[in-house]
């Protein structure tokens, strides 16, 4: 009979020193500009798929497609996922379901026959129409608590801001 050693029991961790979660440097969640950019984005996009769920049968990303079809008739999805900033997939299964739904069309580009041109039909742009109107008003809503001059402010640092993305992502924007 050979002798084979008998498996060992795994040894239990040791329980973290709670000294090591305070070692190194920390984020302070009240200046630190890209939380406050999510946080504020990701509050605002959950409270506003849920308002337009509700009101006009539409989700966030998808009143983000129909406005910007509002506003460039005509566009490839390329153009959507740009300005937006989502993935292609994402984006082509909203403009999938917005189709279906008969909010807006997808034809062959008459220019290039390799894209598509994606319209709103008369249905997408009457909810478009009505979305607006909300949208606005939500606008106004979050941006009450300051002056004329400072949301003038505001506007001009978070272009600033848009257009320096590129800083950290590598990319363009727009």
């Amino acid at each position: 009979m050979s002798s084979q050693p008998l498996p060992r029991k795994p040894r239990r961790p040791r329980p973290a020193d709670p000294a090591d979660a305070t070692d190194g440097p920390l984020l302070d969640l009240n200046r630190y500009v890209p939380a406050f950019i999510t946080f504020i984005g990701n509050k605002l996009s959950n409270s506003a798929t849920a308002f337009y769920q509700k009101n006009f049968g539409v989700n966030v990303t998808e009143w983000r497609i129909i406005s910007q079809l509002a506003i460039e008739p005509g566009i490839p999805a390329s153009r959507i996922c740009q300005v937006i900033g989502f993935d292609k997939g994402p984006v082509s299964r909203n403009l999938a379901a917005l189709q279906k739904r008969g909010l807006l069309t997808i034809r062959t580009a008459p220019d290039d026959g390799r894209t598509h041109s994606i319209t709103l039909t008369a249905r997408g742009r009457a909810i478009h129409d009505r979305v607006i109107v909300a949208a606005l008003e939500r606008e106004r809503r979050l941006l009450s608590c300051l002056k004329k001059d400072e949301r003038e402010v505001l506007i001009d640092l978070l272009r600033r801001l848009h257009e320096n993305l590129g800083a950290v992502t590598g990319q363009g924007t727009t």
